[in-house]
C-alpha cells in the first residue's frame, strides 16, 4: 500500500522537520532544517495564522529551502532553516507570549546548534530575547540591531543590477518602482531609492505605513490591485510570498520583478510566465540575503566591512545570473535554482 505524502515532502530534499505542541496554550511550533551542508541553519520564527497544519508546514519548507538557496548564492557558511509558530487567540495576553517564547527557546536549544532563530513576520525582538534566555542559537536581538536596512540595500543594489541589465541605465533616477508591503523592509527600500531619484508607488494593508511614504519620499498610495497593474519599470513585491501566481503573472506592466518578500513566485511555472513576456525576474533568495548576511555575521565571524562587502556582492551575483540566463536562454528562476543546487550538492 502506497501512502499518498503531502506536498511539502517534495521539497523537504533530505532535512529533518521538528513539530511541537502546547496543549495548555494551543500552540503548534514547527522547525524544518533543510540543509546543513554549508553550516548550522539558520532562518526567522513566523508567527501568523494559518488554516491547518499542512499550510503551516508547506510555508516552513518552502522558506527553509529558500534560506539554504540563499545561503548557498551569498556563500556563506549556513544552511538553511526556519521555524513557524502557528497563531492562537491565547496569546494575544502579554504574558501568554512569554510564555510560547520560553517554550520556544527550549524548543530551538534542543536542536542542539543545527538551527538558529531570528525574526520574521509576526515575531519581535523583544520576542527574540525572551527565547535567547533559554537558548543561545539566537539572531536577530537588540543588540545586533534592525537587519530590515541590510536587506533592504541588498534588494536596491539588484535593483540597480536588474536596471542596468533590462533598460541600459546606469542611474535609477526617474525609475518608475512600485512597491507593494512598506513595513520594515519595504520602507527602507523606499528610502534608499527615493534618495537616488526614484519614482514610488506604493500599497500596504497598514494606512499608517503608507502615509509615511506619501510623507517621506513624496510616494503615490494606491489600492492592492492597482499596485499589480501600474505601469512601472520595477514591481517590488515586499510584503508575504505568493505575489507571483496564475492571475497577477497576467496582468503585470512592468519591465522588472524586484522585490524584498520571500517566495514570490507562487509556483516555479510562473518563473516561466515571467520569462515568457520578457519580463525581468530578480530571483528573490538572491537578491534579499541581507538580513541573513546580518543576523549570521556572528555566527560565522564576519566583521562589519566583510558583511558589508558581501551584501554590496548582490549587484554581481545579480547579473551573473541574468547573464547566464541570457546566454542558455533559461528563465532566471531556473538559473538560480541550478546554481544554488549546484553549490549544495542537490
Amino acid at each position: 500500500m502506497q501512502i499518498p505524502l503531502p506536498e511539502y515532502t517534495k521539497l523537504i530534499d533530505s532535512g529533518e522537520l521538528h513539530i511541537k505542541f502546547e496543549p495548555s496554550l494551543d500552540i503548534v511550533m514547527i522547525v524544518v532544517i533543510h540543509s546543513t551542508k554549508l553550516g548550522p541553519t539558520l532562518g526567522g520564527c513566523r508567527m501568523v495564522e494559518y488554516p491547518d497544519l499542512d499550510s503551516a508546514i508547506l510555508d516552513a519548507v518552502r522558506l527553509a529551502r529558500g534560506m539554504s538557496f540563499k545561503a548557498a548564492m551569498c556563500q556563506m557558511a549556513l544552511g538553511g532553516g526556519k521555524s513557524v509558530i502557528i497563531k492562537s487567540s491565547k496569546i494575544q495576553d502579554t504574558s501568554n507570549r512569554e510564555k510560547v517564547f520560553e517554550i520556544f527557546g527550549r524548543f530551538v536549544e534542543d536542536l542542539g546548534g543545527r538551527y538558529i532563530t531570528a525574526v520574521d513576520s509576526g515575531t519581535t525582538i523583544t520576542d527574540m530575547e525572551i527565547a535567547a534566555k533559554h537558548t543561545k542559537y539566537v539572531s536577530s536581538r537588540a543588540a545586533s540591531g534592525n537587519p530590515a536596512p541590510f536587506t533592504a540595500h541588498g534588494v536596491r543594489r539588484a535593483i540597480q543590477a536588474a536596471v542596468k541589465f533590462k533598460l541600459g541605465r546606469d542611474d535609477i533616477q526617474g525609475i518608475h518602482v512600485a512597491i507593494q508591503g512598506v513595513g520594515h523592509v519595504g520602507y527602507n527600500l523606499a528610502k534608499e531609492l527615493h534618495k537616488l531619484g526614484a519614482k514610488l508607488t506604493v500599497n500596504d494593508i497598514n494606512h499608517e505605513s503608507v502615509q509615511r511614504c506619501v510623507d517621506e519620499f513624496n510616494a503615490t498610495p494606491v489600492s492592492a490591485e492597482e499596485i499589480i497593474t501600474q505601469r512601472c519599470d520595477v514591481y517590488a513585491p515586499c510584503a508575504l510570498g505568493g505575489a507571483i501566481n496564475d492571475d497577477t503573472v497576467k496582468t503585470l506592466d512592468c519591465d522588472i520583478v524586484c522585490g524584498a518578500a520571500n517566495n514570490q513566485l507562487l509556483e516555479l511555472h510562473h518563473g516561466e510566465m515571467l520569462h515568457q513576456r520578457d519580463i525581468l525576474y530578480t530571483p528573490d533568495y538572491v537578491i534579499n540575503a541581507g538580513g541573513l548576511i546580518h543576523c549570521g555575521t556572528p555566527f560565522v565571524g564576519l566583521s562589519d566591512a566583510q558583511r558589508h562587502e558581501k551584501i554590496e556582492q548582490i549587484y554581481g551575483n545579480t547579473m551573473a545570473i541574468f547573464e547566464r540566463a541570457d546566454k542558455e536562454q533559461k528563465p532566471t528562476a531556473i538559473v538560480a535554482d541550478l546554481i544554488a543546487k549546484e553549490r549544495l550538492g542537490l
